[in-house]
């Protein structure tokens, strides 16, 4: 039994070390100011990019199969497809990409689908790196702009799509509500993020808490809410046919967190190429990594994917 018991503690000591450590510098959640500048940073110092590629959001792992960790993420963009219904649209729908990072599944959307497609995002570095990286010609367009006060008129959307961006929203209903504003009616919305379990039905033990705190200040994540509540966010507001469908992909997307750490070892000159800072900046972000891939595990956390219809 104490032999059980050790794995435990050590981990609770590291993370308390880890606590003392990135208190000097957390990335806690202030504004919407504090992300935008997290993704300016990220973007700017090229590592995420080097070892993620275009796509900074997990993949998609078929039962039973290997697959590379840059042909999950392809994948995971066409399995989220097809699920949400995306596939139905004729070539030309527009579509809003919510969050769009540096555009990897805003470029599918366009040269896969035909699709007319505009990227947001709050960072200028992602915009900027957006657009370097996106051929002349393709239908696909970027900005800067806040998902909580998007400039658009209702109903300019025949889809709205969002990977991995509403957890950096301190306000998920406003994020809802302005996804659903723009949506025409009968739209698709697919979206999908990083959940917490029902932390009011299943409180969160004390090791619990700790790990939460970690996730959320240190990739400026103001909270997390459960698969559930925001499904009924969605259901709830008035620009919804109340017709949404919520599922947990724990078990498509788990192994992307390892492989995010592999991929640093498959690929060392990555980083190495970077400077001697890279290397340092890589090694902090894997206590982060190896805890998400935990809460994960454990069902703390939750990937949840949506389809609704406008």
């Amino acid at each position: 039994m104490f032999e059980l018991l050790i794995p435990f503690f050590l981990l609770v000591l590291l993370l308390l070390l880890l606590s003392i450590i990135w208190r000097i510098k957390a990335r806690k959640y202030i504004s919407s100011s504090t992300v935008a500048s997290a993704y300016d940073a990220w973007t700017q110092d090229k590592l995420l990019e080097r070892l993620w590629g275009e796509h900074i959001h997990l993949g998609y792992y078929p039962s039973g199969k290997n697959i590379d960790f840059r042909k999950a993420k392809i994948k995971f963009v066409h399995e989220l497809v097809k699920w949400s219904g995306l596939d139905k649209l004729p070539k030309g729908s527009r579509i809003l990409d919510v969050g769009c990072g540096i555009g990897g599944s805003s470029r599918i959307l366009a040269e896969s689908y035909g699709f007319n497609v505009t990227g947001i995002t709050i960072s200028p570095a992602q915009v900027k790196r957006a657009r370097e990286l996106t051929p002349n010609g393709l239908n696909c367009h970027f900005q800067v702009m806040d998902a909580l006060n998007l400039k658009f008129e209702e109903g300019s959307f025949d889809a709205v799509w969002s990977v991995e961006a509403g957890a950096h929203m301190n306000d998920k209903t406003r994020f809802a509500d302005e996804m659903l504003r723009i949506l025409r009616p009968d739209g698709y919305l697919a979206l999908a993020d990083w959940n917490s379990r029902d932390l009011e039905a299943y409180p969160p033990s004390f090791f619990e808490k700790l790990v939460l705190k970690q996730l959320l200040e240190q990739w400026v994540h103001p909270n997390f809410i459960s698969i559930n509540d925001f499904g009924n966010i969605l259901r709830s507001n008035k620009n919804s046919s109340g017709r949404v469908i919520a599922e947990n992909w724990n078990s498509y997307t788990n192994p992307s967190w390892y492989d995010s750490i592999i991929e640093g070892i498959r690929r060392p000159f990555a980083i190495l190429s970077l400077g001697p800072f890279a290397i340092l900046k890589s090694i902090r972000e894997i206590p982060t990594i190896l805890l998400m891939n935990w809460a994960f595990r454990k069902g703390l956390m939750e990937f949840g994917v949506y389809k609704c219809r406008g």
